[in-house]
């Protein structure tokens, strides 16, 4: 007889989210390794739910497949909740054939799904080293949002967004010698013309067509650009073509009349899921920000690498870091970050703190897909990377002491080995905005600076763990000790105790935003000195970059100041994501404003910030555990009544949602993959006579001064609602 409560629960559901290597199979990706890791999405209908076991097949042919029969691998009913990088076991797998994969899981009730869709697993040329996969470049064709004829064969039109790729355009013409004019670019001078002289490096091309007789469907070659096709730039490679970034077309001398379906703008970019994230809230203004930035990071990966925009397309360790954090949150997608990664491993840049992010973006990697084959194959020059070799007996490090030499610079594997170590604290100088602004609030460029020590140590913290991680007990011990080493250094010496704040850097008599708010983010200020340097942070301002404000943002929101990083975050002033909105753009600046960058790009994704400090702080969504087997769900709402996100990770998707009624009493809605657990923290209330339920009962909780959190929160659906007693 059936148990009559399991005839009440759902029946099984088959997997999805198939990954091989990281990678989605399902783009005709190659794999490089005799032994590839596969990852999957467990799915469930009932709460707690939780994988028990899983079986799974790879196959010669797809027919064998079909018959459940695995001739490579058939691992048979294995018991174990992993659904993440299992390696392959079976027969050896031959280079540069095809192959087919599928799998089932069993839940906690040892009921098995149905299988999986099966999966091609194409074996390319092994590599005897760690290889990260590289899907190809995709092409799609966005039609026209608005036409506008101006006068006989004179078209104006609105593609509704930026993107880097051409046109496809149909054109009939009866004149052999006939050719069209074809103007692109990312900025208006008026209503329905292009600016053709614009500021800065935002991009504008003419280009002549000549047309064939007859009908035709043209794809218009684009012109390459000198400075962007240089030593150091990504090429686009040559089956897709030179690209350039626009938004807006006109068409001068048409032949005919130029209908909607004739013309389409093709955007290339990485392959992208637009389903897997969501955001809104009830700002209309933060709305609107999150849409520029989920938009930006799509089209900016047009050269299948993370780069600094249209101007250089070269990478920057800084910007891929920004870049890669905020892109986890809009897609579920992991090869482009660490491809990015591991290339500026080997071609480093000539920056002090740029170097250093390489370990930040190390971390961020392992803490997003639990995988440790990068950390593994690059751990040696992750250690060069902290640049400990430039250390004094006190821990600090500089890079005016004669230390960076050819032979260490060849350590960090520079794209430009001419060029020694510069301390940078923020972008852009002085000197790029006519001598009159800066981003770096007038910051005092000493020897020994307080913003490369904040991060030497940030970065020895990191490494500690990654030796962990790995089993190397010696290096972990190590880098403990240095780490507070440094800490206390720069506490002694770098802290002016009589105002309760850090200096920008040994014997210097300035205090900048710059050296609190990294000594704050990092960790570095003793929990006395916290409200000093807040106060000072907070007298501020924005007086940073869109780059520090990556940082100035984490620093408040870790340190309660939600209220304040939502108002910064939401600004209308001309230092704001909105200003970029206003001026025109549909990707983010790489500056606030022309006037602060006289040579900015309007593409430029490490203006991305807030599609990862919305997700990870504003709903407070973060992995507890890498792979986020558990997640910490802190959602820190500021001023907001509404916010509802929708988050991938590579266990699947996380759902949150917070509103307050009438009476200022929370409700939050959280729907967890399988296989994870979550710890929930909700904000107090200004009242002390309320309870939290959830799902409708009351729970204990713990309760802190600024808190209450619920921990080992099971997968599925659960509900936490503030009522009085």
């Amino acid at each position: 007889m059936i148990d009559e409560k399991m005839k009440q629960v759902p029946n099984p559901i088959a997997p999805t989210g198939l990954l091989c290597e990281l990678a989605n199979c399902s783009e005709g990706i190659e794999i490089h390794t005799p032994h590839p890791k596969f990852c999957w999405i467990v799915n469930s209908s009932f709460n707690s739910d939780f994988q028990s076991a899983y079986q799974l097949l790879v196959a010669s042919e797809s027919a064998a497949l079909n018959r459940n029969e695995g001739n490579l691998w058939d691992t048979g009913k294995i018991e174990s909740g992993r659904s993440l990088h299992v390696e392959y076991q079976g027969k050896s797998l031959a280079s540069e054939k095809h192959y087919y994969w599928k799998l089932r899981t069993w839940d906690s009730l040892d009921r098995d799904s149905p299988w999986s869709e099966e999966q091609c697993l194409t074996i390319g040329k092994y590599s005897k080293d760690h290889s990260t996969v590289r899907l190809s470049l995709t092409k799609k064709e966005i039609k026209p949002k608005k036409i506008t004829k101006k006068g006989e064969g004179h078209y104006f039109i609105d593609f509704g967004k930026a993107a880097f790729g051409t046109i496809k355009i149909l054109l009939s013409c009866d004149d052999k010698e006939q050719t069209i004019q074809i103007h692109l670019g990312e900025a208006l001078k008026s209503s329905n013309t292009i600016d053709r002289n614009p500021q800065g490096s935002i991009r504008y091309r003419h280009i002549i067509l000549p047309l064939n007789q007859g009908s035709h469907l043209y794809t218009v070659k684009i012109p390459s650009v000198e400075r962007n096709t240089c030593a150091n730039s990504i090429l686009m490679p040559e089956e897709i073509g030179e690209v350039m970034p626009f938004r807006y077309c006109e068409i001068i001398d048409a032949p005919g009349q130029l209908e909607p379906s004739h013309i389409n703008q093709i955007m290339v970019h990485y392959p992208f899921d637009d389903m897997t994230s969501s955001f809104i809230s009830s700002n209309h203004i933060l709305n609107d920000v999150w849409s520029l930035c989920k938009h930006t990071l799509k089209a900016t990966t047009f050269c299948g690498i993370y780069v600094d925009g249209d101007r250089e397309r070269t990478p920057y360790e800084a910007d891929a870091f920004i870049n890669q954090l905020s892109y986890y949150c809009v897609d579920r997608e992991f090869t482009l970050p660490r491809l990015s990664h591991e290339y500026l491993l080997t071609h480093s840049t000539w920056i002090t703190e740029w170097n250093m992010h390489s370990v930040l973006m190390a971390w961020a990697d392992y803490e997003q897909t639990g995988n440790t084959d990068s950390l593994s194959r690059y751990y040696e020059i992750l250690k060069v990377k902290t640049l400990q070799a430039l250390s004094r007996d006190d821990g600090l490090i500089s890079t005016k002491t004669g230390l960076v030499n050819h032979r260490f610079i060849e350590s960090l594997n520079s794209m430009e080995p001419d060029l020694m170590l510069e301390d940078i604290v923020d972008w852009p100088s002085a000197e790029y905005s006519n001598g009159k602004y800066g981003e770096r609030d007038n910051y005092d460029m000493t020897e020994v600076n307080t913003v490369v020590n904040a991060f030497h140590y940030y970065v020895l913290t990191l490494m500690n763990r990654i030796a962990a991680v790995l089993g190397n007990t010696q290096d972990e011990e190590y880098f403990q000790k240095c780490a507070l080493q440094i800490k206390h250094t720069i506490n002694n010496i770098l802290f002016d105790k009589k105002r309760g704040i850090y200096i920008d850097g040994e014997a210097s008599l300035h205090a900048s935003l710059h050296a609190n708010m990294f000594a704050l983010v990092f960790g570095i200020v003793p929990a006395k000195h916290i409200n000093s340097v807040i106060s000072f942070i907070k007298s501020k301002g924005m007086a940073c970059s869109v780059y520090g404000a990556q940082y100035l943002l984490e620093a408040l929101y870790l340190n309660g100041e939600e209220e304040y990083a939502l108002n910064l975050m939401t600004a209308e002033h001309d230092r704001s994501w909105w200003n970029m909105i206003k001026v025109g753009s549909t990707m983010t600046l790489e500056a606030w404003d022309w006037k602060y960058k006289n040579n900015l790009t309007w593409n430029h994704a490490w203006g991305t910030v807030p599609a990862n400090i919305i997700p990870r702080y504003v709903m407070g969504v973060r992995p507890v555990e890498p792979g986020f087997g558990k997640i910490l769900i802190q959602p820190q709402p500021g001023g907001l009544r509404f916010a509802e996100l929708r988050m991938p990770t590579i266990r699947g998707i996380v759902d949150a949602c917070f509103n307050y009624d009438e009476k200022e009493y929370l409700t939050l809605d959280i729907q967890l993959p399988v296989n994870t657990s979550a710890h929930v923290i909700l904000p107090l209330l200004k009242s002390p006579d309320y309870q939290v339920l959830v799902d409708g009962v009351h729970k204990e909780n713990e309760e802190n001064v600024n808190y209450v959190s619920f921990d080992d929160i099971g997968s599925g659906h659960h509900t936490f609602k503030q009522i009085p007693v």
